[in-house]
């Protein structure tokens, strides 16, 4: 920026968004003067200003019940916004170590096609390989195993695949919520069978959550072995569901 540029109206306007952003995210601001901030950015409105409102969400206040009210009050400000919001919020989404309040707002401004191409987006930003911290894609997975619908429940297909044990035991929870069976069955059937995967708890959870949603399995025979080998009492219908046998 130019000394023209800065001393200039709009130079003078940047600074001053630039300075409310600051202070919205500033958490050993007063609560009042972040909020006072905060409502300076809703006035804003612009693009700029609705991702200093969304940097709200990236912290925490020390004291509980004022951080759980500013973010209460920055997530209904924003879903008054609507489409306009989106893609301040895909920015965020992609940039941010944590979604969990972002996905909220998504939910809300985003529908149909709009709410898939978000989704199918942040999967691509936060695929199945490593990472330091998964907790970003944790809660992503949860987030879509809310949602029933096929094309979601094919979107999380790929992290029973995650290099993280945690991951891929809330990919099988998402996947099992969903009820999708013409898509989540047999993945889930090849991940219990599945040699390599070395976590007890996972293919717990795949028994006993395709016994609950009365699920078939294509391979009777290596099921039950697998069923054995856990130790769960449970067999294979003739149907091909598994089934508790208490």
């Amino acid at each position: 920026m130019g000394l023209a540029d800065y001393f200039s109206k709009e130079g003078r306007q940047a600074r001053s968004l630039q300075k409310m952003i600051q202070r919205a995210s500033d958490k050993h601001a007063q609560s009042p003067d972040r909020f006072r901030a905060l409502e300076l950015l809703r006035d804003d409105g612009s693009a700029d200003a609705i991702i200093g409102l969304l940097r709200r969400f990236s912290f925490v206040y020390d004291k509980t019940i004022e951080d759980e009210q500013e973010k209460e009050w920055v997530y209904h400000e924003l879903v008054a916004m609507g489409a306009k919001v989106l893609s301040p919020l895909r920015k965020y989404m992609r940039e941010s170590e944590t979604l969990g309040w972002a996905l909220k707002v998504l939910e809300q401004v985003a529908k149909g096609d709009d709410f898939l191409k978000a989704l199918e987006q942040l999967c691509e930003q936060n695929d199945n390989s490593y990472v330091r911290d998964p907790s970003k894609k944790t809660q992503l997975v949860h987030f879509m195993g809310e949602h029933r619908d096929p094309q979601i429940a094919k979107l999380l297909l790929p992290y029973l695949e995650d290099i993280d044990e945690g991951v891929r035991f809330k990919a099988v929870e998402a996947l099992l919520h969903q009820a999708q069976a013409d898509v989540v069955a047999e993945p889930l059937c090849k991940l219990l069978l599945n040699k390599a995967e070395e976590s007890r708890r996972i293919k717990i959870r795949i028994v006993e959550g395709m016994a609950d949603a009365g699920l078939s399995v294509s391979d009777k025979t290596s099921v039950e072995r697998v069923i054995d080998e856990l130790g769960i009492d449970a067999t294979v219908d003739g149907k091909g569901r598994i089934a508790r046998r208490s």
